[in-house]
């Protein structure tokens, strides 16, 4: 319902009720007329469902950002680089804006600002995208007509915006870096990098892996399970450590192990007894970042620009990361012609035409040669490098 006031001379408002009973108010008219035209206006649009309350885009982001953070169903990590995200770029910027003045063009100056400063485009993205979140939600709540960020059309092309290709390692270069790890941080280290290389296990998957998801068996055949509830390890901004599910539905899987990966990893579970198959020298849960610290990154550089190091370490493969170990996996699955679908439910990815999603089998005969073929690069790489202590074992 909506009504006309007079209030003043030559000025006119016009009052209307809205859907709590609350009485709101559009003043500015210069004539009864016009004031009316609009009053029967928001009646129409009101009995069609389409009217917006003109005050709620009045209300500035970071007021919205209060009820949004309440309704945000994310998890735990997720929610913490947001909150990173919205406290340190974005509230800064668009905080005290209402929410009807955020533009798509100011929006695209802001962002075209970001990677003046030297942020990555990737970055900026991520950025913006938060941003177009909180804004789509707003409008759903219809506290604005539309999410006004649009994608850019116009422009310089990004010419940087390939993907540089990420650093794998082979089997020889693994074994390498293990050693090197073994040698200066700890033989839970090594067997750690091992195990990701000759298994494609994402780190939260093995650091969050325990006891009792590991099965090695006296024949020299084992598997480990990603459960579906705990199967991860996951670490806030924070620094919680917790355990949970892992990335995707796809992720909850039983991996094989080939023979040698069996007995190092029944040796290991030997030497400690913590409930989780991978921790720290100190028997406490891995980070993510101390790991690579402590340990990757001195063993795949190198450390020998650091003049006060304990132990001179060579480079093997700069530049590699734990994830990358992922990726050699999948490039040695590829080099040895393994099927696609097979790689994929290792790794834990959905193939993307739904056909053979749903057609493909993986039948015991290419899980043998798959186990094979990871035990003969195995053997191959120990020959190359040649013996080692903590190795033996295996």
């Amino acid at each position: 319902m909506a009504w006309v006031e007079q209030s003043g001379n030559n000025h006119w408002r016009v009052r209307f009720r809205r859907d709590d009973g609350t009485i709101g108010s559009i003043p500015g008219f210069r004539s009864e007329k016009a004031a009316q035209d609009h009053a029967n206006d928001l009646e129409s649009d009101q009995r069609r469902g389409t009217w917006l309350d003109p005050t709620g885009g009045r209300t500035t982001l970071e007021e919205w950002l209060t009820d949004w953070w309440d309704a945000l169903d994310v998890d735990t990590r997720t929610e913490d680089n947001y909150r990173s995200i919205v406290r340190n770029h974005i509230v800064p910027r668009w905080g005290d804006t209402a929410l009807a003045d955020i533009t798509n063009l100011k929006v695209q100056a802001w962002a075209k600002q970001l990677r003046a400063g030297r942020l990555s485009p990737v970055t900026v993205a991520g950025f913006v995208k938060l941003l177009s979140q909180i804004l789509t939600d707003a409008a759903e709540d219809k506290l604005i007509v539309a999410n006004p960020i649009r994608p850019r059309r116009r422009g310089r092309r990004n010419h940087a915006a390939r993907i540089p290709e990420k650093v794998w390692a082979e089997p020889t270069e693994v074994l390498r870096i293990a050693d090197q790890v073994a040698a200066f941080y700890g033989p839970v280290g090594a067997v750690l990098i091992i195990t990701a290389g000759w298994t494609g296990a994402r780190w939260g998957e093995l650091t969050g892996l325990q006891r009792h998801n590991l099965h090695l068996f006296d024949d020299d055949t084992g598997f480990l399970v990603i459960d579906p509830q705990n199967g991860a390890l996951h670490e806030s901004a924070g620094g919680k450590l917790w355990l949970g599910p892992p990335k995707t539905d796809a992720s909850t899987r039983t991996i094989t192990l080939n023979p040698s990966l069996v007995r190092l990893l029944r040796a290991h579970l030997d030497h400690h007894v913590h409930p989780h198959v991978f921790t720290t020298p100190e028997g406490a849960l891995q980070r993510r970042s101390n790991f690579s610290k402590r340990a990757l990154r001195p063993a795949a550089d190198g450390n020998l620009n650091q003049p006060r190091a304990v132990l001179r370490l060579q480079p093997v493969k700069p530049g590699l990361t734990f994830h990358g170990l992922r990726h050699s996996h999948k490039t040695w699955m590829i080099a040895d012609t393994i099927p696609e679908i097979a790689q994929s439910l290792r790794l834990g990815h959905i193939l993307k035409d739904p056909v053979q999603r749903t057609y493909s089998h993986v039948a015991p005969e290419v899980t043998s040669r798959l186990l094979q073929c990871l035990q003969d690069r195995w053997d191959k790489a120990v020959v190359d490098v040649g013996d080692s202590s903590w190795r033996r074992m295996a």
